[in-house]
């Protein structure tokens, strides 16, 4: 089959759906078939400017949400443009957010809809719409749209599968979140001093990693918030972040708050390749999400990251995270915001290096037979196929809300 895979979003970009892009595209290639991608970054960078930037910027200024809203929907307009000129090149096409979903259906061509969030509650918890407002009101009638119009929903967990439900009264296909297990392995080969070195990480400080976008949702503020606790039993502990986004003023305040600066390292945003190194030589890997204006994190590509590479999880017990991790089994799930209760997780491994390894080996066992990347791209060509013969191109109606992003 000739595939594109589509998103507004920039590709590659920092955070899990790209990474599922990637690796979607790699195990579908496996297969045998021909994939491409169309994001927004696929346009010049002066045009990216001008249509959905600049005046995006502009308008936010005035009304917060409204840039926002402006900046989507030129998007997708760019991506409808795109695909009229190549709709007959694609069997179908995997749109991974709203916008690329309307932009696919009006094209006329068919689409399958990748649902890995809660779209309009996830823009409230970033901060890019107001809670409550007619800019928010406007996306949730967008995504109840798209999921409406897509030939097939597939949802990364079960609780987003039931969130369609509820919203769109219409059943998807669930095909958890999962990676590339040959590349994201326990490893070796890996110079763990040059790794510390290279990141000014000491040698043989245990490291907490961070593997998020630092935003609310991700529960990064958690760590720093605990890491006092861990520090009078572990006073030569790391905790590191490798991300980038809007809680990072509120963290850096709060580690200078606890005069904490010298055991913490803001990595900021790092190549998907040197995360790797990042994994090899972590001693626990936190994923401490927590529920955000009504967002839950899904099946958390971080961790399936850090299970693969055989280091122990400490994760938030919300959303797609309690399907992932049996607690005490393959990993250990904390409450949602439980300061006391992270600390404690966080010591229990440091002070037991042999459980943790336990744990990471249970993790690893289950990442193989549940998240493997090719699984997955066999239960994505499969719902491919079905979309591809059952498609019906009459479905977009003029006028409709997603018609031209008006």
């Amino acid at each position: 089959m000739n595939i594109l895979l589509a998103t507004i979003f920039e590709y590659p970009h920092e955070g899990g759906l790209s990474t599922h892009m990637t690796m979607l595209k790699k195990g579908l290639e496996e297969r045998g078939h021909l994939v491409d991608v169309l994001s927004f970054s696929s346009f010049p960078h002066v045009y990216r400017t001008v249509c959905a930037r600049l005046p995006g910027y502009v308008m936010n200024k005035w009304k917060k949400g409204r840039g926002q809203l402006w900046n989507d929907s030129q998007r997708r307009r760019l991506l409808f443009r795109h695909l009229q000129r190549v709709r007959h090149r694609y069997d179908v096409v995997n749109a991974e957010d709203i916008y690329a979903v309307l932009a696919a259906v009006e094209a006329g061509m068919p689409t399958v809809a990748t649902v890995h969030g809660y779209y309009a509650y996830e823009a409230v918890s970033r901060g890019a719409i107001a809670e409550h407002s007619l800019e928010a009101r406007w996306v949730e009638e967008l995504e109840q749209e798209a999921y409406t119009l897509a030939d097939q929903l597939v949802a990364v967990d079960r609780r987003i599968q039931q969130y369609i439900r509820r919203v769109a009264n219409i059943e998807a296909v669930v095909i958890k979140n999962f990676i590339d297990v040959d590349s994201f392995r326990p490893s070796s080969s890996v110079c763990a001093s040059e790794v510390r070195k290279v990141f000014q990480i000491p040698e043989d400080a245990p490291v907490l990693f961070v593997p998020r976008r630092l935003t609310e949702k991700n529960g990064v503020i958690y760590p720093v918030l605990a890491l006092p606790k861990v520090l009078r039993r572990h006073p030569d502990t790391m905790l590191v972040y490798a991300g980038t986004g809007e809680q990072q003023e509120r963290i850096e305040e709060e580690i200078k708050k606890r005069g904490i600066q010298q055991h913490v390292r803001l990595l900021g945003s790092v190549p998907h390749e040197q995360m790797k190194q990042l994994y090899s030589i972590a001693t626990v890997v936190l994923v401490p999400s927590v529920h955000s204006h009504g967002v839950e994190e899904a099946t958390s590509i971080s961790a399936l990251e850090a299970m693969g590479s055989g280091v122990p999880v400490i994760a938030g017990a919300v959303g797609g995270l309690k399907e992932i991790f049996e607690h005490g089994v393959d990993g250990i799930l904390v409450k949602d915001r439980d300061v006391d209760g992270l600390a404690a997780a966080i010591l229990r491994l440091l002070d037991d290096r042999s459980y943790g390894q336990r744990l990471a080996a249970n993790a690893r066992k289950k990442v193989e037979k549940e998240h493997s990347h090719r699984a997955a791209a066999e239960r994505f060509e499969k719902v491919y196929i079905a979309t591809s013969r059952f498609h019906s191109p009459l479905r977009f109606k003029k006028g409709s809300r997603g018609n031209n992003g008006k």
